[in-house]
């Protein structure tokens, strides 16, 4: 599936903790449809998910949870001790959440949404996903606020974020992908009136798509 053969998507993405699903929820408050390709990879992840069986096979026992999850710290300290473990890992779930999301992507249209606001974290480490919206739209805040919101939600040290952070794209990396950006350095005010202004943006470039394809 092609962005141009699907409707009107658009990708969102942003570093971690700029605040992505605050600002996909409000779009979903809106009437866009929603898809999250994180949320995704956890169903796909979680007990009986549709990738554990090829996830066992492939690391063994080691990185599975008492409950037949994926054990996420566990994977996690796999693939900085290993590089081609995040690969192998990466093999495994790529495809299933593209074609997971694609069918979301087509559900949400057909159901008689507008258009769709594809989050997908990593949007710009990941060239194959820019071929299939019709914008990018990256939600920013400064590197100190991202650490300090993921300290506080996931209780990890500066360090422990800030070596995340180097595995993603830098923010000058994704802001010159974008097409569009929200900056969400201040409250949620603010930014649900940057949305706002998007919605009403999008609503029209997906009425022009509609009308010219």
């Amino acid at each position: 599936m092609t962005e141009a053969a699907s409707g009107f998507i658009v990708g969102l993405t942003g570093g971690i903790g700029s605040g992505k699903t605050a600002a996909a929820d409000m779009f979903a408050e809106l009437g866009a449809a929603v898809v999250d390709a994180d949320q995704i990879a956890h169903e796909l992840t979680a007990p009986n998910g549709a990738a554990m069986a090829e996830i066992r096979r492939v690391f063994g026992a080691s990185v599975i949870a008492a409950d037949g999850a994926l054990d996420r710290l566990a994977m996690r300290r796999l693939a900085f001790s290993d590089a081609d473990a995040k690969l192998r890992l990466e093999g495994i779930l790529h495809p299933l959440i593209r074609a997971e999301s694609q069918h979301r992507c087509e559900a949400g249209l057909a159901n008689g949404a507008p258009y769709v606001i594809l989050v997908v974290p990593l949007l710009v480490e990941s060239g194959t996903y820019r071929s299939r919206v019709a914008r990018v739209l990256v939600v920013d805040c400064a590197e100190a606020t991202q650490v300090r919101r993921v300290m506080a939600r996931n209780r990890m040290s500066s360090e422990e974020v800030r070596c995340i952070m180097a595995t993603q794209a830098t923010r000058a990396q994704r802001m010159e992908a974008a097409d569009d950006s929200v900056d969400n350095d201040s409250d949620l005010d603010g930014l649900r009136r940057q949305i706002a202004a998007l919605h009403q943006k999008y609503l029209s470039l997906a009425e022009n798509k509609l009308r010219t394809s």
